[in-house]
């Protein structure tokens, strides 16, 4: 058995995959807010930023861990076309939950809906981002643990569509993310226990790219993308701001008549 190290750079894969984390569940609560205060395009359009805001941040999550794992006996490469692959259904199982959520008229049953389509898309992205590892070796997991990922997944989705539905000041939104944060790292690290590895060392060049040569680069694209439009989403004005400035405008408009 190969020797696994989850944290080859100590706290600052951690640390950051957290902090990618809590950044999508920020924006795709805020965006989910915005939409559900909307109608027609807007909404639309609202729920589309918020599932690729949360599926992003999950994936970016789930890469920039995976920036710290090793074994022990063989290099890691990553098959190009499964990775972006991931990230794609990432993207589009959280948007139907969210869209479940955003257009479903019974709560109640939109909330249980989305929770579940999110939470295995969630674990989805993470266990076909592991099928695009090329390692020296056979990989196996632990069925036990596997299922308990895939049930922290599903509670966080529900969790955070909830919040979404629930929740409308930035400080609870805030600390929602910040939970959210906590249980996609959970359910990532503890998929990652449930991995173990037989090495067959061998010479032969592996398939695929590094994690630097294509997971550091496209982690960085994304997480950007998370950061500036986390800053387009806080500096737009919401349903309410509108409202209130065409009130405004409508006496001025009247007196000027």
């Amino acid at each position: 058995m190969g020797h696994l190290d989850h944290a080859t750079f100590g706290w600052l894969t951690p640390v950051l995959s957290y902090v990618m984390a809590c950044t999508g569940a920020a924006l795709g609560l805020l965006c989910t807010i915005r939409a559900l205060g909307a109608s027609g395009r807007s909404r639309r359009n609202w729920l589309l930023t918020a599932a690729s805001a949360i599926g992003i941040g999950i994936w970016t999550m789930h890469f920039v861990a995976m920036l710290g794992f090793s074994v022990s006996g063989t290099e890691i490469r990553y098959d190009v076309p499964l990775t972006i692959l991931s990230l794609l259904v990432a993207m589009a199982v959280v948007g139907a939950g969210v869209f479940a959520v955003g257009y479903g008229r019974d709560r109640g049953r939109a909330l249980v809906l989305g929770g579940l389509t999110t939470g295995l898309g969630v674990a989805s992205m993470h266990y076909l981002g592991m099928l695009a590892l090329r390692l020296h070796g056979d990989v196996n997991y632990d069925p036990v643990l596997v299922g308990m990922s895939v049930v922290i997944a599903v509670v966080a989705a529900t969790a955070a569509l909830w919040a979404a539905l629930n929740i409308k000041s930035p400080i609870a939104v805030a600390v929602a993310s910040l939970v959210m944060g906590v249980a996609v790292s959970s359910m990532h690290y503890t998929g990652m226990i449930a991995v173990s590895v037989r090495v067959s060392p061998s010479g032969e060049a592996l398939p695929g790219a590094t994690a630097m040569q294509f997971i550091f680069p496209l982690a960085v694209g994304l997480g950007s993308y998370l950061f500036l439009t986390s800053a387009f989403v806080a500096l737009s004005p919401t349903a309410g701001e509108h409202e209130a400035s065409a009130s405004a405008r409508r006496p001025a408009e009247s007196a000027a008549r």
